[in-house]
């Protein structure tokens, strides 16, 4: 799709247009004690979404896009919450992770940070346009969508006592956006969303001059506050549930990137030639990960980043 003048362009993002539908399915498969998660089964813009349950109450992590998928995702939470409170919050503001809320409008507290908010209201009419653009099987996933503010706001952290379970919200952007979130359970489990993928290139929607709100400086030095944590068990927004290895994999990726961006911009390459010389060597270099198209998107975030430091 290309650029309108309110729309990013999206020409050299991984073209999904051809693949199945992005459909949520598939029982919540038990990751830790009370902590579930729907797989995303390496569908293309199918998240993973948690469902933990505690003695009174339950969360939901992330919607699925559209709908459909946030009716799917809101049955399987009360089949296993019951008749339990139900919280909904999502890692970021992008469709496939949060533009199923309105399903949860009446039946969950809806909790957001205050960057979620703002930028939901900001991006999120734009973000809908451009991901029907994508392709009729997005498209068609996205129809009657509408667009749900929270229900309760919130600035630098947020506890939900579940009843004898503690889900910590945290605010952490900009880095993949500028208002991600992570969400830790009991100290034990990490819910990372987009910050990390497994075996997929990190997901950079660096789309000057539209949007420019990742970080990939600030999303390293998140990473390093993450591993910190030392979280047993890892669920990232895309690809199998993992241990802390995962945000040590995609730390060394995206500093790589950084590195190497400062250094061919100081020998006086420009912008393409940096990235189509990163990209060459990415590829080889970890030729086990999948949806390389993001590769030159998050070189050409730093070295943009790089010229703005000299």
């Amino acid at each position: 799709m290309s650029a309108t003048s309110h729309e990013p362009d999206t020409r050299g993002v991984p073209d999904v247009s051809g693949g199945p539908a992005p459909i949520v399915r598939g029982e919540p498969v038990q990751v830790a004690d009370g902590v579930h998660v729907i797989p995303d089964r390496r569908v293309e813009l199918v998240p993973n979404v948690g469902i933990v349950v505690g003695e009174r109450a339950a969360l939901v992590i992330d919607t699925g896009m559209g709908p459909a998928n946030g009716a799917y995702v809101l049955d399987q939470a009360r089949r296993l919450a019951g008749d339990r409170r139900l919280y909904l919050t999502v890692t970021h503001f992008h469709p496939e992770h949060a533009f199923g809320a309105q399903a949860f409008a009446g039946e969950a507290t809806i909790v957001y940070n205050r960057g979620q908010r703002d930028e939901l209201r900001r991006k999120g009419a734009v973000y809908l346009g451009m991901f029907r653009g994508l392709g009729a099987n997005i498209a068609g996933s996205l129809e009657g969508v509408e667009l749900v503010d929270p229900d309760l706001i919130y600035d630098e952290e947020a506890e939900l006592d579940l009843g004898g379970r503690t889900a910590t919200l945290r605010p952490v952007g900009p880095a993949h956006t500028a208002s991600d979130q992570v969400v830790l359970i009991d100290g034990r489990v990490l819910f990372a969303g987009d910050l990390l993928e497994t075996r997929i290139f990190p997901i950079t929607p660096y789309l000057p001059p539209h949007d420019t709100d990742v970080d990939p400086s600030r999303w390293i030095d998140v990473l390093d506050r993450l591993i910190a944590l030392g979280p047993e068990v890892v669920v990232p927004g895309h690809g199998e549930v993992a241990g802390v290895s995962l945000i040590a994999d995609v730390h060394g990726f995206l500093s790589y990137v950084r590195d190497e961006a400062a250094r061919l911009r100081a020998a006086g390459r420009t912008g393409e030639q940096a990235a189509a010389e990163i990209d060459r060597a990415a590829r080889a270099r970890w030729s086990t990960w999948e949806r390389p198209e993001w590769i030159a998107f998050a070189a050409r975030a730093c070295y943009d980043a790089a010229g703005r430091d000299v």
